[in-house]
């Protein structure tokens, strides 16, 4: 499964770069989700594999589409 850890460190990483753009740290981003840090943490540094609902609440405390978490290459 490579591949798919790969695609858990692509969307970490831009997760983190859309919480930074946002200007929301990353304790504020995760009580904004009612997330505890370290998870968020985790799916950033893609070793935590969220699922659709957590995804589903991560875009809603960005304010986007869930369609934007994903516009990574």
């Amino acid at each position: 499964m490579k591949n798919s850890s790969s695609i858990q460190a692509l969307f970490g990483a831009h997760l983190k770069k859309l919480r930074l753009q946002s200007g929301l740290s990353q304790e504020a981003f995760a009580d904004k989700c009612g997330l505890d840090r370290t998870y968020v943490s985790g799916i950033e540094r893609g070793v935590r594999n969220p699922t659709l609902e957590v995804i589903s609440v991560l875009a809603a405390g960005l304010e986007i589409e869930i369609s934007k978490l994903f516009e990574f290459s």
